[in-house]
């Protein structure tokens, strides 16, 4: 027998030690719940169900939940709302189970709880992290008082395919961007205390790069190299780690042919040992199940395979429930790795003090007052008018006087149904405000005529689709003809016409994926016929995608791009159609000129062949029928003023490694209203190791800049800022020239430059 070497051996005992070390939670009361614990009993942890009730994101839902409860088989909930519901499913937990463990209480409270605020995709384009943070805040606020502790948002992935659905509940196409709004998000819903009433665990979703899935299609598989992973669609995932995130879901979507939910290098390598999170991950909704179908194995087996992977909770499917305890009796999973996925869970119990009092979250007073008050449907109004883009201002139509006679039509224009906008399961369509309500209640001295004008679409078959949770496309029973010379007709009298078309809620969003992303053809012919009426019109565009609107763009019209709004939709619009306040908001996902150039993004890279002039040249990587660039940029949004920007200077025209660096410029509003400007700062790392991108977003502020006056920004570059992933996925900066832009959107002119020794 060969003799092993003792500082080998004791290396070895270090090692282990070390490891059990590890696996001890710092938690003591966990530590000595763990040792009462049988393995059925942790397992039951590993289990989160849905009775159902609510407005269920799967076909599945969960049976013979209170007997499951009351035999240690669940560790959390989701689809259970209000405080005497949730008290009597933790009365069960606590009171009539061998143990009295509490269950986690979940909800998908995306954009808002009652107060439903923008779209995410909305939110983004307010560029305003201090508001965002605000809105996630209330959203805690109010789901915590209807007794739910666990949300599962922030959604984080980057999408540079408008046809995904779910791109609408993002923050668009840029890691940098995404990455501010993934901090201000988790912040805002945990802030710095768990224990506290009023916060909620987040959750960063889904892991990893679900936006990017093969056609923009729902659920589909993602085929990327890691050094694209790594500068373009993981980062936002990161900075919510690095925010203190307590839970992460895994996504639908492979990596590497391996479904994402059952991926070791995604939940272990890179997550916990990598980036060091020490939370728990959650299945997305019956995700471990459908590894079947991505060819996996059976149920026992894709559930062994996503515990060894490193997830810790099943969301639905019950596959941990049913298969785990003789995946242990064969050998195929080991007690410590339930036991681990056991602690993790019981960590975050405790965190939010669950095992202090069960019913903190089950107070019958709070919902009346933490729910939709004055003030939260204020910052809701304020979120909604901030987040709307001025795409184009037809001889400065906009902003309306408030006595004019105006043609409010569209099928948009009264519809309460479509103001929450999709993945507002927590909200009710009937608090929402219409756009002809808020129109009354903002310029009531308007003389204003309605007519619906047209369907949202006329395909009836396609109104099905879209109606699965409550009527969102409602085919009239007059024909398409009649409505339209009402809308005429109503044109006629005006001084103005406002039409008011889109999408409809459930026209973006899980599952809708599309492939064609133009206004419907419905909506189109009364677009067209508006515009050859010689009447100023108003296109208030309302979706939850970049749509391609390059007719659109070419027609005698105004156009504002208002996303879905939420609760206070109407009112909102109406702020900014009538002036009481000046657009701000900028796309934070490039708006296509049609479906064959996507992906078209700010951040492109040149080929070896670029197309260098505005003319077609024959061998440049260019399009026959359109052009390279994208209909509307990144970063695009005008205002009611105009802004000039100048004088752009470095602090320091040579940096070293560990300096930041400074860009100054100044920026002037020029027009005849106060308005704020979203100053933002692009960077092109001239010479590198790797392709480098076009110009990369890496420093923006919003400020308010009152008519006349001008002001200096300073954004400040960071030795990071400078930084990316090389070929080893080392995250290095490369010395050599860096270019600087700085303007209002990402063809940003102004230019200046610096040298990293």
């Amino acid at each position: 027998m060969k003799r092993i070497p003792f500082i080998l051996l004791a290396l070895t005992m270090f090692v282990c030690l070390s490891a059990k070390a590890q696996a001890q939670s710092s938690i003591p009361q966990v530590e000595a719940l763990l040792e009462k614990m049988t393995i059925e009993e942790k397992i039951g942890q590993l289990n989160l169900l849905t009775p159902g009730g609510g407005v269920a994101t799967g076909s599945v839902v969960s049976e013979n939940v209170e007997a499951k409860i009351k035999a240690g088989n669940v560790g959390g909930l989701f689809g259970v709302a209000g405080p005497d519901k949730v008290r009597m499913a933790q009365k069960i937990a606590v009171e009539q189970t061998r143990l009295g463990i509490p269950l986690l209480i979940g909800s998908d409270v995306i954009h808002g709880y009652k107060t439903t605020f923008p779209l995410p995709l909305g939110l983004a384009a307010t560029w305003d992290m201090e508001l965002i943070n605000r809105t996630a805040q209330v959203a805690a606020k109010e789901a915590t008082a209807d007794g739910i502790n666990w949300n599962f948002s922030p959604m984080v992935d980057i999408s540079r395919d408008p046809r995904w659905g779910r791109i609408s509940e993002g923050a668009g196409e840029d890691p940098f961007l995404g990455s501010a709004i993934a901090r201000a998000m988790v912040t805002g819903y945990q802030q710095d205390d768990l224990t506290r009433p009023n916060t909620m665990i987040a959750t960063v979703k889904h892991f990893a790069l679900y936006g990017a899935a093969e056609g923009g299609r729902d659920y589909n598989s993602v085929d990327m190299g890691r050094v694209k992973m790594f500068n373009d669609y993981l980062p936002p995932y990161k900075a919510a780690i690095d925010a203190g995130v307590a839970s992460v879901m895994s996504s639908f979507n492979d990596i590497d042919g391996v479904p994402a939910t059952g991926n070791k290098w995604l939940l272990t390598d890179l997550l916990r040992d990598k980036w060091g999170f020490k939370g728990f991950v959650v299945s997305d909704y019956t995700s471990l199940n459908e590894m079947i179908a991505h060819g996996l194995g059976n149920l026992q087996a894709v559930s062994a395979q996503a515990l060894n992977a490193g997830l810790d909770m099943d969301m639905v499917g019950e596959g941990f429930l049913t298969t785990l305890k003789k995946s242990l009796d064969e050998g195929k999973v080991t007690e410590d790795e339930i036991t681990q996925a056991c602690r993790r869970i019981l960590e975050a119990k405790y965190k939010l003090g669950l095992f202090e009092d069960p019913y903190r979250y089950n107070d019958e007073t709070r919902p009346e007052k933490d729910i939709l008050s004055k003030d939260n449907r204020a910052l809701a109004r304020e979120a909604a008018r901030k987040s709307f883009v001025l795409l184009k201002n037809e001889n400065n139509t906009l902003p309306l006087k408030k006595d004019a006679k105006i043609a409010l039509v569209g099928p948009l224009a009264d519809s309460q149904n479509n103001m929450l906008g999709t993945w507002s399961p927590t909200g009710d369509t009937k608090y929402a405000v219409p756009i002809l309500e808020g129109f009354k209640n903002v310029a009531a001295g308007a003389k204003i005529t309605y007519a619906k004008g047209a369907n949202i679409s006329n395909d009836k078959a396609f109104a099905e689709k879209i109606n699965v949770f409550g009527p969102r496309i409602e085919i009239d029973e007059r024909t398409p003809e009649t409505m339209l010379k009402e809308a005429l007709e109503a044109a006629k009298k005006a001084d103005v016409v406002v039409a008011v078309a889109g999408e409809a809620t459930e026209m973006t969003g899980e599952a809708s994926s599309m492939t064609s992303i133009s206004i419907p053809e419905s909506q189109k012919m009364l677009i067209r016929a508006l515009a050859k009426t010689g009447k100023p019109v108003v296109l208030v565009l309302m979706s939850g995608r970049p749509l391609t609107i390059e007719e659109e763009m070419g027609l005698p019209v105004s156009i504002l791009q208002v996303w879905h709004p939420g609760v206070e939709a109407g009112n909102a619009i109406a702020d900014v159609v009538f002036g009481n306040y000046n657009p701000s908001g900028k796309i934070t996902a490039s708006w296509p000129r049609n479906v064959g150039q996507i992906p078209v993004y700010h951040s492109m890279k040149n080929t070896g062949r670029p197309e260098l002039k505005k003319e077609w040249e024959k061998f440049k990587s260019s399009y026959l029928d359109v052009d390279n660039s994208p209909l509307i940029p990144f970063g695009f949004g005008l205002s009611y003023t105009t802004f000039e920007y100048s004088d752009i200077k470095v602090d320091h025209s040579e940096i070293t490694q560990d300096q930041p660096v400074n860009i100054s410029v100044t920026v002037k509003n020029t027009g005849n209203y106060d308005g704020e400007e979203v100053v933002q700062l692009y960077l092109h790392d001239v010479v590198r190791s790797i392709t480098p991108p076009k110009r990369t977003l890496k420093g923006f502020q919003k400020v308010m800049i009152n008519k006349g006056e001008r002001k200096t920004i300073t954004l400040t570059l960071t030795p990071d800022d400078l930084k990316f992933y090389n070929g080893n996925l080392d995250f290095i900066a490369e010395p050599g020239v860096f270019e600087v832009y700085v303007g209002g959107n990402s063809d940003a002119q102004l230019k200046t430059q610096f040298t990293l020794k």
